[in-house]
């Protein structure tokens, strides 16, 4: 395993969207686990592989409780109500910004085992979803920022 590097925003991969993981194969394994080593080295709470240079529909989530959230090919499938909070980005680093999100979302996804997966998330974990999905069609949460202030605290 290693720490990839992290791509912050002007880079013309992260406005790209990414292509649909064809085969789980000891790549994308492996890709997955770096991409969880890279989160925690950088202390983030989520991470899409185009953040690591790699134009593909994964990503990995922790929201702090050390249940690691690994998704190939996520899709939301189901959003309900709708807040406004404040997050950050690794790939933003500088800034974080208030943005409006589905309060609850339904999210379906293939895990490392190649099962189809069903989640149902509120609070953080909605937004992180969300915020990671996002990274996957080349959405920074700065596109959809209601404001934007220089980053003080933790990242989304």
């Amino acid at each position: 395993m290693s720490v990839m590097k992290v791509l912050v925003a002007g880079n013309p991969l992260l406005k790209e969207v990414s292509k649909p993981v064809e085969k789980i194969d000891k790549r994308i394994t492996r890709l997955l686990k770096n991409m969880t080593e890279t989160m925690y080295a950088e202390n983030g709470i989520g991470l899409a592989a185009p953040q690591i240079g790699e134009l593909k529909r994964m990503v990995v989530i922790d929201i702090g409780d050390h249940v690691v959230y690994e998704m190939i090919n996520p899709v939301i499938t189901k959003k309900e109500g709708s807040v406004v909070g404040s997050e950050g980005c690794l790939s933003v680093p500088d800034f974080t910004g208030d943005v409006e999100r589905a309060e609850y979302v339904e999210c379906e996804f293939t895990n490392r085992q190649g099962e189809r997966m069903f989640l149902q998330a509120q609070g953080l974990l909605a937004i992180a979803i969300q915020h990671e999905l996002d990274h996957l069609d080349g959405i920074l949460f700065i596109d959809k920022a209601v404001s934007l202030v220089p980053r003080q605290d933790e990242q989304v």
